[in-house]
């Protein structure tokens, strides 16, 4: 009976009222975490300014990279992949990048998964103490999925399988890919899990203009002369014609005259996934909408971490009085204690 009578909050459905004190409640906060490959290591700097500053997201949605870090904060593990990122060089990513030639993508994703399995574990996306989902899609329908229980890591890979890059990923009957293909900023699928306050974290805002017209055809100037590539030492025997790692990386990342087949492939992607957030932020808008400004951060630029998390602590850091002006709307405080009237003024 007391405890009817005082009130207890149970997973951010009910406020808490003092005897004799003021009656608060704290809406359910929920954080959509976009994808954008490298430039989503901003989400890091986002939820570090978050949490520093008492805004504590009770339901987390992440698509592709966003749910990698989602995924690391819900799991307890985010200090773990912060140190990782911090620690990526340039010489050391492609180690990562299992290359294969056959199969249904590029890249067949097991050293990353054993990373990702290594920070995680045997982790079940119902164990974990918040509400949380990846977003993903459905290859032979283009259904977007939300995956809300079952391994974590195998949420996660599925959420970040860029097409014609990473290989699928078999969830129950399902093969899935990013998710990005649907709902890049899934700020839906936070509102749908019961968020009163919907923060969006989009790494993709400043990447594309808004169009652009071309009023000449042409060259107007000579095009500059490619870059010659420094001359390696000759080898001997059938090395002297082919080097299989050289070939590769060529090929996967291009050189200085030509784009290679991942930069096409992921830059088709991410003007792709451009307009397709557009779209859908301005169907269903967030209560905020946070946007670090990392358009000028490729999509591999992961030995950048630093720099990104960076740009992810001073968006936030922007988006500070929007974000508790929000909160405040929806926690309204009074200091009338129950029961007694407020004087009116004569």
């Amino acid at each position: 009976m007391l405890e009817s009578l005082i009130g207890f909050r149970q997973g951010g459905a009910r406020g808490k009222m003092e005897l004799g004190g003021p009656l608060t409640r704290k809406p359910t906060i929920g954080l959509a975490l976009g994808g954008g490959a490298a430039r989503g290591f901003a989400h890091i700097g986002i939820l570090r300014t978050l949490l520093a500053n008492g805004i504590v997201p009770d339901i987390v949605v992440g698509t592709s990279i966003g749910a990698v870090v989602g995924g690391s904060y819900a799991a307890g593990h985010l200090d773990t992949l912060e140190a990782w990122a911090r620690g990526l060089l340039p010489r050391n990513i492609f180690s990562y990048l299992d290359i294969r030639l056959n199969g249904s993508g590029l890249i067949g994703g097991s050293k990353l998964a054993a990373q990702l399995q290594a920070s995680f574990g045997d982790v079940y996306i119902d164990e974990l103490p918040l509400k949380f989902a990846a977003v993903s899609t459905e290859v032979n329908t283009g259904h977007e999925i939300w995956v809300t229980n079952g391994k974590l890591v195998d949420a996660v890979r599925a959420s970040y399988a860029l097409p014609g890059i990473f290989e699928p990923v078999l969830i129950g009957e399902r093969w899935l890919v990013d998710g990005a293909l649907v709902n890049p900023v899934p700020v839906s699928a936070a509102r749908a899990l019961g968020a009163e306050i919907v923060i969006a974290c989009n790494v993709s805002t400043d990447v594309f203009g808004h169009g652009t017209i071309i009023s000449a055809y042409g060259r107007s100037e000579p095009e500059p002369a490619p870059m010659e590539e420094p001359q390696a030492p000759e080898k001997r025997g059938f090395g002297k014609f082919f080097s299989a790692e050289k070939t590769v990386k060529r090929e996967f990342f291009g050189s200085a005259g030509r784009p290679g087949i991942s930069t096409v492939m992921v830059e088709a992607f991410n003007i792709m996934q451009d307009r397709i957030t557009r779209s859908r932020l301005a169907g269903d808008p967030p209560d905020v909408l946070i946007s670090p400004r990392v358009g000028k951060v490729g999509w591999f630029d992961f030995h950048r971490a630093e720099e990104i998390i960076n740009h992810g602590t001073r968006a936030a850091e922007r988006n500070l009085e929007s974000i508790q002006e929000a909160i405040n709307l929806l926690s309204p405080t009074t200091n009338q204690t129950p029961g007694t009237a407020q004087p009116t003024q004569p």
